[in-house]
């Protein structure tokens, strides 16, 4: 078979769309697809854009999509499926919403895809049933049909390297995205992580990163896992071997936990092979909050850890996640003075996002407060839902303030005359994207307003008849 697989764009401008990095399960699924004798080739929008000739000439076309990119991928699935094209979607958003997917494409893979993507292929080139194979919904004879769900793999070393190679300009990334692990040993109520690759944290072996890693070596690295240290131990078993064998890239970052700052030799060898940022998410600086979400961690623990790794010589990307019940408008203004006043590196504001899947989801759902489903606005900058102690205007227009004040000017001048060009350039780079996103969305802000005032009335209008 002629596979295209394609990654959709983000409907929106956001603050990695510079920095254009593709997610790793398609190019994993070339690799198995052409293990079994297919041809394939990628197309990642946010990286280069489709060519339909070849697209429309495919005897399959898969599509994986976050919960954002879900009305592009809609859209690009409805034009596949017009052809007479099988249309197959996978990713978080469809796994949580197949029978919505299943209005765009033919076929729905949940979870991980590597073994039912295989069966699915081989099953429509010979024409069999498609009953036995797990994880995978369809339509048949008008009925929405869900099969058995299908365990999560075991051995992750099984899995083949990405073809990154299959990817159209892929020779445009700057930075190689390599994964160690997959899951997460917590489960924060706002994350979709666990729910899609179950409670537990299942790691490659230390000698299947490193032949990647002799076989790619890269420049630059992101460890695309979403908990990079969640097995410090193994990490620092991993870094010693990349240091011994000289493979250390220029840089490299990674999705952590402020706990690793607690050890000194993690830092240590993290710094000695080349670290250079690390991501952090702090969520918040409310204990509420941080309850609400359960992250397992205190201020005081965040505020050592910030200040060990700056010790260590290791910048810090914090992320805060505003919005949660505890919240209230002062909290928004507390966390943009907790980020100016620990030097945190660079920083992402977001409002809390109900994605499917998620307990947060599951909760606001069933008590009414979504009032959009326009999935593309779930990318963590627009508000979705209605806030306990504030109104949605107030929370959007709270994250732009906060972004507003940490990349000030006045921020940049200041790491300019202490000589931190580095800093200051960082700075500067946030101010202007965090710029062109409030300019781009100035009538946005406008309905948001009005709609919040309009909520605002029909509230008092219902407490004023108790």
């Amino acid at each position: 078979m002629n596979i295209t697989l394609i990654e959709p764009a983000s409907s929106d401008w956001h603050v990695f769309s510079d920095f254009p990095l593709p997610r790793l399960g398609l190019p994993i699924v070339s690799a198995i697809l052409k293990n079994e004798g297919h041809n394939t080739r990628i197309f990642c929008e946010d990286l280069s854009p489709i060519d339909w000739d070849f697209v429309f000439s495919s005897d399959l076309v898969g599509i994986s999509t976050i919960t954002s990119t879900a009305p592009r991928a809609y859209k690009i699935a409805s034009t596949i499926k017009e052809r007479g094209i099988p249309v197959v979607i996978g990713g978080p958003h469809a796994t949580f919403r197949p029978e919505e997917a299943l209005t765009c494409g033919h076929y729905v893979i949940h979870q991980e895809g590597e073994e039912t993507i295989k069966e699915l292929v081989s099953a429509l080139s010979n024409g069999c049933n498609l009953s036995d194979i797990q994880g995978l919904s369809y339509i048949e004879d008008g009925q929405f049909r869900h099969n058995p769900k299908r365990q999560l793999l075991k051995d992750l070393d099984n899995i083949p390297f990405p073809d990154i190679q299959a990817i159209s300009g892929y020779e445009k990334m700057p930075i190689i995205p390599i994964t160690t692990s997959r899951g997460c040993p917590f489960n924060c109520s706002f994350c979709s992580v666990t729910p899609m690759f179950g409670k537990g944290y299942r790691m490659k072996s230390i000698e299947s990163v490193i032949s990647e890693i002799e076989w790619r070596k890269p420049n630059s690295i992101f460890f695309y896992d979403d908990n990079f240290t969640a097995s410090p131990e193994r990490t620092k078993r991993f870094l010693e071997e990349l240091a011994r064998k000289d493979l250390s890239p220029k840089n490299w970052t990674a999705q952590t936990r402020i706990d690793i700052a607690k050890d000194k030799e993690l830092l240590t060898l993290m710094k000695k092979t080349n670290c250079f940022f690390v991501y952090i998410g702090f969520e918040s600086v409310n204990p509420g909050s941080l309850k609400e979400y359960r992250k397992g961690q205190t201020i005081d623990e965040i505020k050592e850890g910030i200040e060990a790794l700056h010790k260590s010589g290791i910048r810090i990307h914090g992320m805060f996640v505003l919005g949660s019940d505890e919240d209230k408008v002062k909290t928004i203004r507390e966390t943009g003075e907790f980020a100016k006043g620990y030097k945190i590196d660079t920083v992402q504001f977001l409002i809390l996002t109900p994605l499917p899947g998620t307990k947060t989801f599951d909760d606001f759902d069933k008590a009414g407060r979504i009032f959009t489903y326009d999935w593309s606005l779930y990318d963590g900058m627009h508000c979705v839902y209605e806030p306990k102690n504030m109104t949605p205007y107030q929370l959007q227009l709270g994250n732009i303030k906060a972004l507003r004040k940490f990349y000030s000017f006045r921020s940049v001048i200041k790491l300019i005359l202490k000589l931190k060009f580095l800093n200051a350039l960082f700075r500067y780079y946030g101010r202007r994207l965090s710029r062109k996103w409030e300019k781009k969305h100035k009538e946005t802000l406008k309905r948001l307003k009005a709609f919040s005032i309009e909520l605002a009335k029909k509230k008092e209008r219902f407490f004023k008849k108790f």
